[in-house]
């Protein structure tokens, strides 16, 4: 993470390990796709985007006093570590019992966009995930001004793009691609990369604090 494309590729992978959990997002995109086709993971990505970019400017404006105090990279560090850690206990301790369920429910319905702004606000881990992880990335993307958010940004909207493409295409043309087994193994090796990256954001806070 000590250059842009470091921010980019971790981005990515962090993102994606969030993505691929089950939540609202997830279960919108599949009802959306099965009714509307192929583009409607691009259109809730989109909205879920806008959601994103509108809350990543703010956490810019409310750090762009502070970033370089002693400790404040530091702290978002560890906070962002130790929530990454909790993250991938919790997808290891139920690794058995997930399944990806491509099933539509036919009580969802409305605009893509609309959707994915709402069930991303609707979503606890989202919120979690942008006041600790979120906000860290930022912080440590400004030491390289508007290219390291730029940067970020790409990697992590990229993930979501690229899992809730990839779902709409699994529902309406090759479920077939997949199945539980596999979709545990996608779910293991994020919680690996999860891992990775909780103790690299530590040992990242610990030096800056120390």
């Amino acid at each position: 993470m000590e250059s842009l494309l470091g921010i980019t590729l971790s981005s990515f992978l962090i993102a994606i390990s969030g993505a691929v959990m089950p939540g609202p997002v997830l279960t919108v995109t599949i009802s959306e796709s099965a009714k509307r086709g192929f583009m409607a993971g691009p259109m809730i990505v989109l909205g879920h985007g806008i959601l994103e970019l509108s809350l990543m400017i703010l956490i810019i404006f409310g750090f762009a006093n502070i970033v370089n105090r002693p400790g404040v990279i530091g702290v978002v560090a560890l906070a962002g570590g130790v929530v990454l850690l909790g993250l991938s206990y919790g997808m290891l301790k139920d690794l058995k019992s997930l399944r990806l369920d491509l099933t539509p429910d036919e009580k969802i319905s409305g605009n893509p966009v609309i959707a994915g702004i709402l069930t991303s606000l609707a979503n606890p881990y989202w919120t979690i995930w942008w006041a600790t992880i979120g906000v860290g990335y930022v912080v440590i993307a400004m030491k390289f001004g508007m290219m390291g958010i730029l940067f970020f940004f790409i990697g992590h909207i990229a993930a979501d793009l690229a899992w809730y493409s990839g779902i709409s295409f699994l529902v309406t043309r090759g479920k077939k691609y997949i199945n539980d087994r596999i979709y545990r193994g996608i779910i293991l090796v994020c919680a690996l990369v999860l891992i990775f990256f909780a103790v690299t954001f530590g040992i990242m806070g610990l030096n800056h604090l120390l």
